[in-house]
C-alpha cells in the first residue's frame, strides 16, 4: 500500500510539473505566470518626421530691379523696381509711374499683392504698355522664389526676374 501511494504522489508532483512547466520557467525567468501587471517588451517603431524642403523667407527691405518679363528683359534705364518694407508695404517704379500696395509674404513661398496706387504720368505708349503688362504681373503674383541671386515672382500673367540692387 506504501509503494502504491508513493507511486500515485510521484505520479501527481510529475504531471503537475508537467502542466506548470510554462508558468514555472516564466517565474524563474522573472516573469508573472498570471499574466497581471506583465511588462509588455514590444518594440514600437520610432516616429521620424519627413524632411520638407526649408521654407525660404521673403528678404523684406532689399531693393530688386526687374531684369525680365516671360523671358523678354527689360531695357534702358527705365527698368522697374520695387521694395518690401517691414510694415508690408510695396513701394516701386514700373517704368513711367511710381506705384506702392500692401504686399504680405505667405506661407510656402507664396505672395498677395492688394490693389495698387500709382501716379498717372503720361509715357510713351509702348512704355506705358509694358508697365502696364509688369503691373499687372505684379498684382496678380501668386508665387516667389529666390533662385540664385535673383528673385522670380510667377503669376497668371507671367514670370518676373529681379536682381538685388545696390
Amino acid at each position: 500500500m506504501n509503494r502504491m501511494l508513493t507511486t500515485a504522489l510521484i505520479g501527481a508532483v510529475a504531471a503537475g510539473v508537467l502542466a506548470a512547466g510554462p508558468a514555472m520557467a516564466q517565474m524563474q525567468m522573472g516573469g508573472n505566470p498570471s499574466g497581471f501587471g506583465a511588462k509588455q517588451q514590444e518594440k514600437k517603431p520610432q516616429y521620424v518626421p519627413g524632411t520638407k524642403a526649408q521654407e525660404k523667407v521673403f528678404p523684406l527691405g532689399s531693393m530688386w530691379t526687374a531684369v525680365s518679363m516671360n523671358g523678354k528683359p527689360f531695357t534702358g534705364s527705365d527698368r522697374p523696381s520695387f521694395i518690401i518694407d517691414s510694415q508690408y508695404r510695396a513701394r516701386g517704379y514700373g517704368g513711367c509711374n511710381t506705384f506702392t500696395a500692401t504686399a504680405f509674404p505667405l506661407r510656402e513661398q507664396h505672395l498677395a499683392v492688394g490693389p495698387l496706387a500709382l501716379t498717372k504720368k503720361t509715357c510713351d505708349k509702348a512704355l506705358a504698355a509694358s508697365e502696364q503688362a509688369f503691373l499687372v504681373a505684379l498684382r496678380t503674383a501668386g508665387q516667389w522664389d529666390l533662385v540664385g541671386s535673383q528673385l522670380v515672382i510667377r503669376s497668371p500673367n507671367g514670370e518676373l526676374r529681379f536682381d538685388r540692387a545696390l
